[in-house]
């Protein structure tokens, strides 16, 4: 393993919510290093359009190059791989990786969440042409009267398929598996006129525009869109492992500088809130490494 590294402050994350805070951390003449496992959930973004200054969108990837070029410009170090340890060590935090260890005066995790999927053929494949998407507050205005697929069983699925009808009169709530539809979800829809599609999904299949469900029943059904609602896990073991203390879905809890229950470990982005946006991280990132700065021993020139 390679000799110990000291920094003011370690960022473990290279998403949208941890490079913002680099670039502040740098701006504010700090040593900063940046954990980046390289599996950012902003890469799945085909093009956001609600993430302010960028009137004709922006795709995830172009955001975070833009991202690391800025963190770059102002000293921050990215180091490609997973931080696999946390620990307290001297007054501060000792990070370990396969590569290294790195000991931190601060922490701010960007770690973020993975959403759920199903294992069937095709999927993946959709997932990366952009025709399976995750975050309907990013881009349902740009579903606007497609026909429109939410995939899940529980209350929360029946929830997004509601808030798709906001842009669409052709939403379904498609159920991954093969099994009796609840009762109050089935009133809800039918009273919100979300159609439901029961018998379990074998297989997808996309094209250019499209996407079809083979289901297994022997029907199929075709979509302009689908959106998973099968829930997510939050990636958030790295603080709860040393006792900080986590809500209902396993997000951490953190006040109102977005310092966690241990003092010195922050968090910022999906990792601690329900509304997964970039521009939501990036106001934490901004309210953590400002908090981190002022706490550090001056840095006078």
């Amino acid at each position: 393993m390679a000799d110990l590294q000291k920094t003011d402050c370690f960022v473990v994350g290279a998403g949208p919510a941890g490079l913002t805070a680099a670039v502040y951390l740098g701006r504010y003449l700090r040593s900063v290093l940046v954990a980046d496992h390289g599996r950012s959930r902003a890469r799945l973004i085909p093009r956001s359009h609600n993430y302010p200054a960028f009137p004709q969108g922006v795709t995830g990837e172009e955001l975070l190059q833009l991202l690391r070029e800025q963190a770059l410009r102002y000293g921050a170090v990215i180091l490609p791989e997973r931080i696999v340890r946390l620990s307290g060590s001297d007054g501060g935090f000792l990070a370990e990786s396969a590569e290294r260890q790195v000991l931190a005066k601060k922490v701010i995790l960007a770690t973020g969440l993975v959403d759920r999927s199903i294992k069937i053929p095709g999927m993946n494949e959709a997932v990366a042409a952009g025709i399976v998407r995750f975050c309907p507050v990013c881009d349902a205005y740009e579903a606007k009267d497609a026909n429109i697929c939410v995939l899940g069983s529980n209350k929360d699925a029946l929830h997004k398929a509601l808030f798709m009808r906001t842009y669409s009169r052709t939403v379904t709530l498609a159920f991954p598996e093969d099994k009796l539809v609840d009762a109050e979800i089935s009133k809800s829809a039918h009273h919100a006129g979300v159609n439901l599609l029961a018998g379990g999904i074998e297989r997808i299949r996309h094209e250019k525009h499209s996407i079809t469900l083979f289901l297994n029943n022997g029907k199929t059904a075709s979509f302009d869109v689908i959106y998973p609602a099968l829930g997510c896990d939050v990636r958030s073991d790295l603080a709860a492992d040393l006792g900080a203390k986590l809500n209902e879905v396993g997000c951490l809890k953190v006040d109102e500088h977005q310092q966690t229950s241990i003092e010195g470990i922050y968090a910022v982005g999906d990792v601690v809130s329900d509304l997964h946006q970039l521009a939501v991280g990036a106001g934490h990132a901004a309210i953590a490494a400002t908090h981190i700065h002022k706490l550090l021993d001056p840095n006078f020139r």
